[in-house]
């Protein structure tokens, strides 16, 4: 049987979209405001995980020991509230440090190397982004898009609508 998830951009979605690198500790925020609809999500059996475009990590603005940090941080206040993350992908690379990689959004990589790993079924899944390139990964991995502004509250009804269309 085949697994759901909810993919989930994270500046913007998951924490305060500062519109530069977050790189320190302080200033990542979580959006609390989030885990209500998440974790409804999560209770019906949808794995949360997280893909996140990490460009900051080739350019030297932190390192990934920083960005692990921050990702606990961010599974705690989850976990508090009975919403438990299955995985965090991130693409650590930046074209003009590192060339073209597979796995930088708007390419699917990420997308499908947790499609792999969870056996998890596409056409039953969502990927939730601030950006037009969250949308183009998940439609490239054959998962539904939804396109939200940074920082705005994640609307329940709304993914259920996109995820029976």
């Amino acid at each position: 049987m085949k697994n759901k998830a909810v993919f989930l951009d994270r500046d913007g979605v998951l924490n305060h979209e500062i519109y530069d690198y977050i790189c320190r500790l302080e200033d990542f925020e979580v959006l609390e405001y989030q885990i209500p609809p998440l974790k409804k999500l999560y209770d019906e059996g949808y794995m949360l995980i997280v893909i996140t475009n990490q460009g900051g990590i080739a350019t030297n603005r932190y390192t990934e020991q920083t960005l692990a940090e921050m990702h606990k941080i961010l599974f705690a206040k989850y976990a508090e509230q009975g919403a438990i993350f299955t995985d965090a992908y991130h693409c650590p690379h930046h074209p003009t440090v590192s060339g073209e990689c597979a796995c930088r959004k708007p390419k699917s990589g990420m997308l499908l190397e947790a499609i792999a790993k969870y056996n998890i079924d596409p056409a039953l899944s969502v990927m939730i982004g601030d950006k037009p390139r969250d949308v183009d990964a998940a439609n490239g991995a054959g998962v539904k898009g939804i396109l939200i502004a940074p920082d705005e509250q994640i609307n329940y009804e709304k993914v259920k609508e996109v995820l029976a269309a």
